[in-house]
C-alpha cells in the first residue's frame, strides 16, 4: 500500500492555450518531462448531501479540506487508485494519499470500516470521513494534464490542464472522461507547486504576459455550474 504526505503552495492562473504555448517554449531550458507527465486525470469528489465541504471551500476560509479518489488512466475495479485527503491551511497546501485497488477505497469511504488501512494516513481519512456524516460521492471531474518538474530542482513542478470536464452521475472511475465543460475549453488552468520562493524566470514570463494568480477551484467552479443549470431550468 503506497502512503504519500507533503506540504507546499499550490498557486492557480487561468490561462489562454496561445499563453501555455509560448509558456512552454520558454520554459525548455528550465522545466522537463517524465513518464508520467501527460495524464487524463479522474477524480471523484465526495460530500455531503447539501455539499457542505464545497460550500465551505467557496467562503474562502483559512481552513479547508477536500476528500477524493483519482487515478491517472483507465482502470478496472481490482487497479490502484489513490484515496486523496487534501487540506489548506493559510495558502499552504498539505496533502494525505493512499493507495488502495478502487473496489476497496469505495467499499471503505461507504463505510466498510474492515477494509481501513493500518496507518496513521488511513486513520486521518477515517478520522474526516467521520467527522462529515453522509458523505457521498458528489461529482466526478477530470482533465488533461501536462506536468513539467525543475532541471535543477525537482520539486518545482508546474502544470497545465486542459478539458476540464463533470458531471454528477455515473459516479464511477472506472468510466470514461465525460461530462460539462467547467470552464471554455481555450482556456487552461496552469498551476506553479513550490515548496519555497519561484525561480526568476517564471516570475519574469508571468510577469511579460500580464498573468495574475486565480483563486480558481475546479470542483468549486463546477459546483456553481451545476446550480446555474439547476435555476435555470427551474
Amino acid at each position: 500500500m503506497d502512503q504519500l504526505t507533503f506540504k507546499r503552495y499550490e498557486i492557480k492562473y487561468i490561462i489562454t492555450t496561445a499563453q501555455a504555448e509560448r509558456l512552454k517554449q520558454y520554459m525548455l531550458p528550465y522545466m522537463t518531462t517524465n513518464k508520467y507527465s501527460f495524464s487524463t486525470i479522474r477524480n471523484i469528489y465526495y460530500d455531503t448531501d447539501d455539499y457542505k465541504l464545497i460550500r465551505t471551500s467557496l467562503s474562502k476560509p483559512l481552513y479547508k479540506e477536500k476528500l477524493r479518489l483519482r487515478c491517472y488512466s483507465r482502470i478496472t475495479q481490482e487497479d490502484n487508485v489513490f484515496v486523496e485527503l487534501k487540506k489548506k491551511f493559510d495558502s499552504v497546501v498539505y496533502k494525505r494519499r493512499l493507495a488502495l485497488p478502487d473496489r476497496e477505497a469505495v467499499l471503505w469511504l461507504g463505510g466498510d470500516v474492515s477494509l481501513q488501512p493500518a496507518s496513521q494516513i488511513g486513520r486521518e481519512i477515517a478520522h474526516f470521513v467521520d467527522c462529515y456524516p453522509g458523505l457521498r460521492p458528489a461529482m466526478y471531474l477530470s482533465y488533461d494534464r501536462a506536468a513539467y518538474q525543475g532541471i535543477e530542482d525537482p520539486e518545482f513542478r508546474l502544470t497545465f490542464d486542459r478539458n476540464i470536464l463533470a458531471r454528477t452521475n455515473r459516479l464511477d472511475l472506472c468510466r470514461e472522461p465525460q461530462g460539462e465543460y467547467v470552464i471554455d475549453p481555450d482556456l487552461v488552468v496552469m498551476e506553479i507547486k513550490v515548496a519555497g520562493a519561484f525561480p526568476l524566470w517564471i516570475t519574469h514570463f508571468l510577469a511579460k504576459e500580464h498573468i495574475y494568480q486565480s483563486s480558481f477551484s475546479k470542483y468549486g467552479t463546477a459546483y456553481r455550474n451545476m446550480l446555474s443549470t439547476i435555476e435555470k431550468a427551474a
